[in-house]
């Protein structure tokens, strides 16, 4: 287990700016994304959904990165791995259900999308699509408009490592390094681009590239919050100071298949998931509230129970809720005419 300040008088959480309640929030908010990661699998191995692309292990990460954000002026722009980053922007278990069974109350497309693809309008999440990457030159788009703006806003994009070779990351970097924009770019390095090992796609840290666009680049622990919290901090005031990008690779493992239509044991070994399986922060990161006096067993039980409470009556919403009517199949492909243009 990675252990997370295991120095009893040690308030790791206090020394970055992080309040007891925030702390205890974030560890909330990584359990009940694992819950939800782990009822989602078990529905689409049920029949109950048809797809479902797993965020298991990189939570603990998810959450520290968006508490380091400022919820009210910033612009989102996740990957389909980000459960836990968007439920702690604000978004649902019962939304995230919704699009999971693909209804027509799914806020971030109306079920015609597919799980992950998160988009919602009241929570700065921008509308991301299956190509990837195609969501960092868009970040870099909502970075220019606060800087022309004059906004106090700070755009932030994540994507995987297989994203960073694709000429969509080479562009938008290099277009923001130039133009000093405020934008974060996180490329959460999980090892595996589908089947392909990370050894196989790069030779170099991705993280090293950021130099040669004019602007930092870092290498964080995914398994170390607090870590990833003070990082992320610093570049977000970096990026509000005018002082442009910064590129955060974030070392993490994906522990489940790419999807649930991968068959990851055809180019991995079970040892080397179990090994990084036994990494997982979130029991660290709960000892760490233990030792300090905020967490307890009594607690712990509540949690889940709640989080139980919670999952199964999204399920249940989820699973009986309307899909979109027919006849607005074509609504938000073409532009639609006013009365008075009906006229």
């Amino acid at each position: 287990m990675t252990q997370i300040g295991s120095v009893r008088n040690e308030t790791r959480h206090a020394a970055l700016g992080l309040t007891d309640e925030k702390v205890v929030r974030m560890y909330e908010i990584m359990v009940l994304a694992r819950k939800f990661d782990e009822r989602a699998q078990l529905l689409q191995r049920a029949g109950k959904v048809n797809f479902h692309i797993s965020g298991v292990n990189q939570e603990p990460a998810q959450v520290a990165m968006a508490f380091a954000m400022d919820k009210e002026k910033d612009w989102f722009l996740p990957y389909y791995r980000d459960y836990a980053f968007v439920l702690s922007a604000g978004m649902t278990v019962k939304e995230l259900m919704l699009s999971l069974f693909a209804k027509g109350e799914d806020p971030n497309s109306a079920g015609r999308q597919m799980p992950g693809h998160f988009g919602c309008k009241r929570l700065r999440i921008v509308t991301g699509s299956s190509p990837v990457t195609t969501q960092v030159p868009h970040a870099v788009g909502f970075a220019l408009a606060a800087k022309m703006r004059g906004e106090p806003s700070v755009s932030l994009v994540s994507f995987g490592e297989g994203s960073s070779n694709q000429g969509d990351f080479h562009e938008g970097c290099n277009f923001a390094g130039v133009m000093k924009l405020p934008v974060i770019f996180v490329c959460q390095n999980n090892g595996y681009a589908i089947s392909v090992p990370f050894s196989k796609q790069s030779a170099g840290r991705i993280s090293d590239r950021a130099l040669g666009y004019g602007f930092p680049g870092y290498r964080v622990d995914g398994y170390d919050p607090f870590e990833v919290y003070r990082v992320f901090k610093e570049a977000h005031e970096r990026a509000l100071a005018g002082e442009g990008p910064t590129l955060v690779e974030v070392m993490t493992y994906r522990v489940s298949p790419h999807s649930t239509s991968d068959n990851d044991m055809a180019y991995r070994t079970k040892e080397e998931v179990d090994f990084h399986r036994g990494k997982d922060a979130i029991p660290a990161f709960r000892q760490y509230l233990e030792e300090h006096g905020l967490w307890s067993e009594e607690r712990e039980k509540a949690l889940l129970a709640d989080i139980r409470k919670e999952i199964d009556e999204a399920t249940e919403y989820g699973e009986r809720a309307p899909f979109q009517p027919v006849q607005d199949a074509f609504r938000y492909v073409y532009a639609e005419a006013s009365a008075e243009e009906v006229r």
